[in-house]
């Protein structure tokens, strides 16, 4: 019978070369994952973008090339195209499109493509299969359906990175066909269902223009979701300070429920009453702004007190992917 070889076929757990061995191999697991934060690399759109990619339901947002970047036609983000689709291409009339259509129209037609962002299955790596999707509808023709591709360029070299988006929000998803398609009785009815899981929705402006605010009638109480560009340790310690000092609030009808992780970024959650406009939250809005600066340019020790509340807010975030 022949003997077993004494050798390992890795080195001793534990040992220095097991430490070195693993240390190796998790930096270039690091180099080969996604980016944290996908839209990091479009500073003034990144946080809409992560709204739009997280839980804003009908929604677009006409992109600014970056310059040298050469694009035939216009491209929109979107929310969510028919199936979950990456991308697709189609002719508009010029004539009904308003500065845009006038601008680039050419025959009375303007060729436009849409990027969703909600897409079915997910990517995995959001950040290139945005580019490459962003990259075919800038040159494909009207009536062309996206069917993937690897990236060539990154989200900078398409996308003006300090061009922050203009939103405009639907109370449908009309906008998924063009100015001519014949919507037949099976899609009428396939748009219905979509449109019944629309709830009332609308971007907020803070005065200092920091993050996307959102704010969603969702029923029995309204929300604001606070969609912040700050390191997440600077955030939380900033929040603790507010909640310690009672400032965590957007005034009478508000309060604070917790808040989640998405996309590298974090988004504080209010509750609010939905028997109020969203325009009535202004106010309250502007305060929160003014109190979250102030608490996040201090830099000194959190207090027992603040400690707690940090340890509270932490252990009621969960992350979304």
């Amino acid at each position: 019978m022949a003997k077993k070889s004494k050798r390992n076929s890795g080195p001793r757990p534990g040992s220095n070369r097991a430490e070195r061995v693993a240390a190796r191999k998790a930096r270039q697991a690091a180099a080969l994952a996604p980016p944290a934060r996908p839209f990091e690399a479009l500073p003034a759109a990144e946080c809409d973008l992560v709204a739009l990619r997280a839980f804003v339901a009908s929604a677009t947002a006409q992109v600014t090339f970056a310059d040298g970047f050469e694009a035939a036609n216009e491209v929109d983000f979107a929310t969510i195209l028919p199936g979950a689709g990456g991308a697709f291409v189609r002719s508009r009339d010029a004539a009904t499109w308003g500065e845009r259509g006038a601008a680039r129209g050419v025959d009375g037609k303007v060729t436009q493509g849409l990027v969703g962002l909600q897409t079915d299955p997910e990517p995995a790596d959001l950040a290139a299969s945005v580019a490459t999707a962003l990259t075919w509808a800038a040159s494909a023709e009207p009536g062309s359906e996206y069917r993937g591709g690897d990236a060539e360029r990154g989200l900078a070299d398409i996308v003006d990175p300090t061009a922050a988006l203009d939103v405009v929000v639907y109370q449908d998803f009309s906008w998924w066909f063009a100015d001519d398609a014949e919507v037949t009785p099976q899609i009428q009815q396939m748009l219905g269902r979509a449109n019944e899981t629309i709830m009332p929705t609308a971007r907020l402006t803070p005065n200092s223009g920091l993050g996307a605010p959102w704010w969603v009638d969702a029923g029995e109480r309204a929300h604001l979701r606070w969609v912040r560009p700050e390191d997440e340790d600077a955030l939380m310690k900033a929040m603790a300070r507010l909640h310690a000092a009672g400032r965590l609030t957007m005034g009478e009808g508000s309060r604070f429920a917790g808040s989640f992780r998405t996309h590298g970024l974090v988004v504080p959650v209010f509750d609010l009453d939905n028997e109020r406009h969203h325009e009535e939250w202004y106010d309250g809005l502007a305060q929160l702004d003014e109190w979250f600066g102030e608490a996040l340019a201090d830099d000194a020790d959190l207090t027992a007190a603040e400690r707690g509340s940090r340890a509270g807010i932490l252990g009621r975030q969960v992350t979304l992917r």
